[in-house]
């Protein structure tokens, strides 16, 4: 069996089953797309839980000869997405790390073209201005539950975005928890 059919048989058979912060299938979709679309290679995800959406990322980037890395804090759900990998035979695109994203994210060298954030809201536009700087041009900062409109983290971190005149964010809306997706289009 080859890996796109391991992990679609995988994903279908999972899709209603994702629990404990996981994106919604549709989502998982969505950022598939665009990495594909876009052609990204050097992907970072900021909570895993675990492993949807890591999965539909590697899987991408398996198409375009890229690598995740991925990083969560809990150790349950980190031992069980590294599970979930490696049924998928994804491992080899999956750089998998335990550990607290406040810090581990300006520990990160970069660069990257793609970036998705799906942990503490409150700290969306942290994660955002740590990160810019090691987005490439061309690449896209992702954030997810962006329809969560009554949280102040994240209509904070959209307000910030949406101010910046070297990005053009746009809002998929393929679940009703929407993805935010901010494209970098000037190093300034």
């Amino acid at each position: 069996m080859s890996v796109d059919q391991r992990v679609s048989a995988f994903l279908q058979s999972q899709r209603e089953k994702w629990r404990d912060w996981n994106v919604p299938y549709v989502d998982g979709h969505a950022l598939y797309n665009l990495i594909v679309k876009n052609k990204y290679k050097r992907a970072l995800e900021i909570g895993t839980s675990t492993g949807h959406s890591a999965i539909w990322i590697a899987w991408a980037l398996s198409r375009t000869g890229g690598k995740l890395v991925t990083i969560e804090i809990n150790e349950a759900r980190h031992k069980e997405a590294v599970s979930n990998f490696e049924k998928v035979g994804l491992s080899d695109y999956i750089d998998a790390r335990l550990g607290d994203a406040h810090e581990l994210v300006k520990e990160l060298k970069g660069p990257f073209d793609f970036v998705f954030s799906d942990a503490d809201k409150d700290w969306y536009k942290n994660y955002f201005i740590a990160l810019a700087p090691k987005l490439e041009v061309g690449g896209c900062f992702t954030a997810h539950n962006v329809s969560w409109t009554h949280d102040r983290g994240i209509k904070e971190f959209l307000d910030y975005v949406k101010s910046l005149s070297n990005f053009e964010t746009e809002i998929i809306r393929t679940s009703s928890e929407g993805i935010s997706a901010s494209y970098k289009r000037a190093a300034d």
